[in-house]
């Protein structure tokens, strides 16, 4: 089996605040909402894909997060301009919420919007995961099976 080249990597948020998830809902002229973690693409600037998770969560949100641990990575094809070019990582953290501002929010999601980026509180539940269309299916199939085992990530005793 051939390796496939990873051509882009993203960073995400699990973002959580206390017993709530915080998401943004992405409404698109013509595509059904859908909900997603905040994040985005690791830029050539950033030093880490963590530098990335903070950057995107302070463009997306105006938020501070802490607590960052690794959870859950999604590789998924990669398609531009038509055709198959290697594939897309997406690394995902859970992390807290420490603050959050919207009006220090900026960036391209914010400055030249295509539809709409609206933050929104879900519970952190198996119910509250279902009232939406988390994407990608990888995640939302993820935290349905492991909710208490990602909640245990911020546990005292990790370490």
């Amino acid at each position: 089996m051939t390796e496939r080249p990873v051509v882009k990597r993203t960073a995400r948020a699990i973002l959580l605040d206390g017993n709530d998830l915080i998401l943004i809902k992405r409404t698109k002229p013509g595509v059904d909402p859908y909900w997603l973690t905040p994040g985005g693409g690791v830029e050539p600037e950033d030093a880490t894909v963590v530098d990335a998770l903070h950057r995107e969560v302070d463009e997306e949100l105006g938020a501070k997060i802490s607590d960052v641990v690794p959870c859950f990575v999604d590789t998924v094809e990669h398609i531009e301009g038509g055709g198959v070019k290697g594939v897309k990582v997406q690394h995902f953290f859970v992390c807290r919420l420490e603050s959050m501002d919207l009006s220090r929010r900026h960036g391209p999601e914010i400055e030249d919007p295509c539809g709409e980026y609206d933050v929104v509180r879900v519970p952190f539940s198996r119910m509250g995961i279902a009232a939406v269309h988390l994407v990608p299916l990888s995640l939302r199939h993820y935290l349905d099976g492991n909710i208490e085992g990602v909640r245990a990530m911020h546990a005292p005793d990790l370490g």
